[in-house]
């Protein structure tokens, strides 16, 4: 759980062109989709942007195709620490495809490189309300509830887990560190009062 970017790296390295380039439709925008594939070949990420955005402009069934390219190289400027290069591009690639979970939680992760919390939560949740029974999102941000020393939201996140995986390690792991901090933060006991017995008389 350390590394937030582990799994969005992994997302990078398996994305590939979805929509293949067919020679129907608008002649011009399947000519700047096959250079652009082949930019994106190339892993000349600028150039193939530049040429699947223009291939879009004309023919909207490359929409895949660019938020491919957008995810690309998002993940190559993460990979350079260019964590805000990078969130604009996958904020790119949402207002293309709004309802991808899997951007969702590529801009998390990054977010969480620069400790924006509020916004990795924000888009964690995104991802959860999209794909609920994707386990590993409830895991990152049941660790970021965690970091944030929001005990409750935590085990929330982590009983979710344990409800979908009931063998789930790092989520039993997780509620054992959370039973701890909740002990811990228990106060301590006091004498019982009975709000309800009597008062005793003053003497006089």
């Amino acid at each position: 759980m350390k590394n937030f970017l582990a799994l969005y790296l992994v997302a990078g390295l398996t994305l590939s062109l979805s929509q293949p380039i067919h020679s129907q439709g608008n002649p011009e925008a399947n000519k700047l989709a096959r250079e652009g594939s082949q930019a994106y070949k190339d892993q000349d990420w600028d150039r193939a942007i530049s040429l699947l955005k223009r291939a879009f402009d004309l023919d909207h069934k490359y929409a895949p195709n660019l938020v491919a390219a957008y995810e690309q190289r998002a993940f190559a400027e993460a990979n350079d620490q260019r964590f805000q290069d990078a969130i604009l591009d996958l904020e790119a690639a949402l207002k293309i495809s709004p309802r991808e979970a899997r951007i969702y939680e590529q801009r998390a992760a990054v977010e969480v490189k620069i400790n924006d919390y509020d916004k990795a939560v924000a888009d964690y949740s995104e991802a959860i309300k999209l794909n609920p029974n994707e386990v590993r999102n409830y895991l990152y941000r049941g660790y970021i509830y965690e970091l944030k020393g929001d005990v409750n939201n935590s085990m929330a996140d982590t009983d979710k887990v344990l409800k979908i995986q009931p063998n789930n390690q790092q989520a039993l792991a997780r509620k054992q560190r959370l039973q701890k901090k909740q002990q811990s933060q228990a106060p301590p006991p006091g004498p019982v009062q009975n709000p309800s017995a009597p008062v005793p008389p003053k003497k006089p």
